[in-house]
């Protein structure tokens, strides 16, 4: 069994740790209607996808 020579440092220790922080979703707009969405989904406003139709979206 592998044993560590060393204590780990703090700075190492937190360096690590922060790659598995929270990240905000990266938001883009619809290119049909300008609304905000995020990224591979389809537009709940219009139902576009990638310049198609691909949602049935009633008017209300």
């Amino acid at each position: 069994m592998g044993v560590p020579k060393r204590k780990t440092s703090k700075m190492r220790l937190r360096t690590r740790k922060a790659a598995n922080r929270w990240h905000a979703p990266k938001l883009g707009k619809c290119t049909q209607c300008g609304a905000t969405l995020r990224s591979h989904t389809a537009c709940p406003t219009c139902g576009t996808y990638r310049g198609r139709q691909v949602l049935d979206v009633e008017v209300a």
